[in-house]
């Protein structure tokens, strides 16, 4: 059984774009330790513990995976109860493997279990030449030959481990996305480019508590259960909170009432453009809830001389001292940098010398000076542009920024936990979603969902058009209709694309470059009424694991999860020595999986380096 073969390199070419390219400065591997039971033999030339061997005159029964997994699996159960590893069909056709075991076995489904079949070898079928299975193709035959006359040595590569760990890879440029996996993931060493998924597993057991991942000892196989969701209702948005209902809402001191209920409204359509620049400060924390219009009046005047303070600070510095400060040289270029290419094509920010530019970079200085620890990093301005834009005031739009900030900190932090913490959240929420097209992107080495990047690192801001990023974030700033909710829209997003991917057969490169070219392409109502579904529909489930539990917030008091299943003998019986009884009547059939023992990357280590401009 064969993993596809090595993708090719991509293309001297470099697709032209006016953002910056950023460089890896720092990656972390280790050496997974070898087993530590003094009696395991040694294993050379890269052969596995599991490769194994045996007559079919040896073999019980047969087990098969559970119907709605992401790949099939088989699992050999001899006669003297030794159950051997289990064989993973990453591109299917276990089937068949068990049609062309029947031309010498009688194979009889258990009245016990519907997936294990019993073997009876008093069968016409053993005269038939099992040579016939060399002209099988679709088994991935590596290794073939006969063994006194009617033995067959079959010899499967378990699977091939995939590319070295992609979230690495990832952290060269949110900016290039059909680019950035390229410069960093591609080595000239194609020894280097596999790693076992094993690892990655242990990485998810260890980073969301209570995640249920089944998983061999042989690397190369991670299941999160898949369950019955249930229908998905049907959802309908409304018109944009008006003017006029937010005024009803609004008592004679200037209290907004009936907060759960306006945020309601405003999740299910959003707000009229006019009155954006007042409801933001609420959905961003910049004022109260319950504050009375004399208090925001207050904090107003408060929070401006606060800023100018701020503001005169990096305003004072002069030449001399900031050739002394190279942290605050460095965020000043970074940000000239980066506001001059801002959303240029907007009327508030096109032109030269155009007073939005101006503000866009006295602000960003001032957070800098607000927070220096984090300073400024590469893809805040995107964040800025839009709050500018609204607010149209200086200091509003800082604190209104510095509000958001505290939602994204961690995207920009040196380690970038948040970044990690996410995209392992959203492969788990679309695992359980869809597990076939998970297994698809997995064979295309692409599961890791590193083409989600750009998304959550900046909230979509160059996925829609500058309107619809207005509509998109209020409606996420509600935090309904659950915690994580910009997860759910990329399951949306990835929904909506899934038959395309598939169908086409696109392969690494090609996801990469389809889900770049989505930019400015996706229907923001339609994604919005999709994510909701999708929210719905999982509050609906009682049998929700508890790590998707977690990851929306949802109560898991009362949910169970559901038994894993990845192919284990009840028993626990999967490590048991390997047969190699012979046989003169029957063939003989043999596994060899090759261990790949060279380090690698960890997946998301929390040692990986911060993006930085190169």
């Amino acid at each position: 059984i064969q993993a596809p073969k090595e993708r090719a390199h991509r293309g001297s070419e470099h697709l032209n774009s006016y953002e910056a390219e950023w460089d890896m400065v720092n990656t972390v591997s280790f050496k997974k330790k070898p087993p530590t039971n003094g009696d395991a033999p040694s294993h050379r030339n890269g052969k596995s513990k599991w490769s194994f061997l045996f007559s079919l005159t040896d073999l019980k029964s047969i087990k098969q995976n559970k119907e709605g997994m992401g790949w099939s699996y088989l699992v050999f159960c001899l006669k003297d109860d030794v159950v051997l590893p289990a064989l993973h069909f990453h591109q299917g056709d276990s089937k068949l493997l068990i049609e062309s075991l029947e031309k010498y076995v009688l194979l009889c489904e258990s009245p016990q279990d519907k997936r294990t079949l019993l073997v009876n070898c008093q069968n016409k079928s053993l005269s038939q030449s099992f040579e016939n299975l060399l002209d099988e193709p679709a088994y991935g035959l590596i290794q073939a030959g006969l063994l006194h006359r009617r033995k067959l040595l079959w010899a499967i590569h378990h699977w091939e481990k995939i590319k070295k760990d992609p979230y690495t890879a990832t952290m060269v440029g949110f900016s290039k996305v059909t680019n950035y996996i390229f410069d960093s993931l591609r080595g000239s060493d194609p020894s280097t480019h596999q790693r076992p998924l094993s690892e990655m597993a242990d990485f998810l057991s260890d980073a969301i508590p209570g995640l249920k991942i089944n998983q061999q000892e042989e690397p190369g196989f991670e299941v999160i259960t898949r369950i019955d969701l249930g229908e998905r209702p049907v959802v309908q948005r409304r018109e944009p909170v008006s003017l006029e209902e937010w005024t009803k809402n609004i008592d004679s001191e200037g209290r907004v009432l009936n907060v759960d209920n306006m945020k309601q409204m405003i999740f299910r359509g959003g707000l009229s453009h006019s009155l954006r620049k007042q409801a933001w400060k609420f959905l961003l924390g910049y004022f109260p809830w319950d504050s009375t219009k004399e208090e925001r009046t207050q904090l107003q005047k408060q929070k401006t001389d606060e800023y100018f303070r701020m503001k005169l600070q990096w305003k004072s510095v002069s030449e001399e001292q900031e050739k002394r400060n190279s942290r605050l040289r460095d965020y000043r270029s970074l940000i000239e940098k980066d506001v001059n290419r801002t959303d240029r094509t907007n009327k508030f920010y096109e032109g030269q010398d155009n007073p939005g530019l101006i503000l866009l970079h006295d602000i960003l200085m001032t957070y800098c000076m607000y927070d220096f620890d984090l300073g400024y990093v590469q893809g805040m301005s995107d964040l800025l542009s839009p709050l500018l834009y609204v607010m149209e005031n200086e200091v509003d739009a800082f604190w209104c920024f510095a509000s958001y900030m505290d939602q994204m900190h961690q995207n920009f932090e040196e380690q970038m936990q948040g970044m990690k913490t996410q995209l392992i959240q959203l492969s788990t929420l679309l695992r359980l979603l869809d597990s076939g097209f998970c297994s698809y992107l997995e064979s295309q080495d692409s599961g890791y969902l590193y083409f989600c990047f750009r998304w959550l690192l900046i909230r979509f801001k160059r996925e829609f058009s500058f309107l619809d990023i207005l509509r998109l974030w209020e409606v996420m700033w509600t935090d309904l209709p659950c915690k994580n909710f910009h997860l759910l829209l990329c399951c949306a997003i990835l929904e909506n694309e899934k038959q395309q991917i598939m169908e086409k057969h696109y392969g690494f490169n090609e996801i990469l470059k389809h889900i770049n070219e989505l930019s400015m392409k996706i229907d923001v109502e339609d994604i919005l009424c999709k994510a909701e579904a999708i929210s719905l529909q999982m509050v609906k489930c009682k049998e929700l694991p508890q790590a998707v539990c977690e990851i929306l917030g949802l109560q898991d008091s009362e949910v169970t999860t559901p038994d894993s299943d990845t192919g284990e003998d009840e028993n626990g019986g999967m490590a048991g020595p390997t047969s190699a009884f012979q046989s003169n009547t029957l063939p003989t059939l043999a596994a060899i999986a090759s261990k790949d023992d060279s380090p690698a990357p960890i997946p998301v280590s929390s040692n990986v380096s911060r993006l930085t401009p190169s």
